[in-house]
């Protein structure tokens, strides 16, 4: 169940964007996979292609560091800083924020790049998948098609290992939502269009996180 105190953010999503009102209960489900994961201390694994893998990094940037709400570190922690360091402790311990652990599968120029070379590049994202995951884990995968044969590829690791699928796509859905636990299908079919949904859906998941985690009841 969604708490009463993150409904807003779902309210005001469909407010601004009355279209997406036909799939509420998908973008709410979706959220609920990853609030679980961050309950048990998992992570999210993100991956897309083009304007989907820099929504793969934006989505992890939103979640690494403060949104809208202060994230302080455990004043346990910060004493620690400033016990270990006091030249440098004090400014850590008063710029640093907690994260929800987010990792995007697009931002390893070195490994991707070796393996798109050394191996096989519609792999990519399921190698790294299976280097960084573990069961509990969710997988994110941006597709707009949901066809990207390289998203698909780390679908079929994330179910062997456990792991969760949420696929965010358009409104065919593709094999992606075939597959995926949770397929949020935004109502349009040209891509530029697909994508300009995803960023207030993706926006709404990261409100809605910190403020369960973060945020004052």
């Amino acid at each position: 169940m969604l708490q009463e105190k993150l409904k807003k953010h779902i309210d005001l999503l469909i407010e601004r964007y009355p279209t997406l009102r036909s799939i509420k209960n998908d973008i709410i489900d979706a959220y609920l996979v990853m609030e679980e994961t961050y309950r048990n201390n998992g992570k999210l694994l993100i991956a897309g292609n083009g304007g989907s893998a820099a929504d793969s990094e934006h989505i992890a940037g939103e979640l690494m560091k403060r949104f809208k709400t202060p994230r302080p570190v455990p004043l346990e922690f910060a004493d620690k800083l400033m016990e270990i360091d006091p030249e440098r402790g004090p400014a850590l311990a008063e710029n640093l924020e907690c994260g929800l652990m987010a990792i995007p599968l697009v931002a390893h120029e070195a490994l991707t790049t070796a393996y798109i070379n050394d191996v096989d590049g519609l792999g990519v994202f399921a190698q790294q998948l299976y280097g960084y995951g573990r069961q509990g884990d969710v997988f994110l995968g941006i597709s707009t098609s949901g066809n990207s044969k390289n998203v698909m590829n780390a679908t079929v690791v994330a179910r062997a290992l456990g792991i969760k699928v949420i696929g965010l796509t358009g409104a065919g859905g593709g094999k992606l939502a075939e597959v995926a636990d949770v397929a949020v299908k935004v109502p349009e079919t040209e891509t530029y269009m697909i994508q300009e949904l995803h960023l207030p859906i993706y926006h709404c998941w990261c409100l809605m996180l910190e403020d369960y985690f973060f945020g004052k009841d």
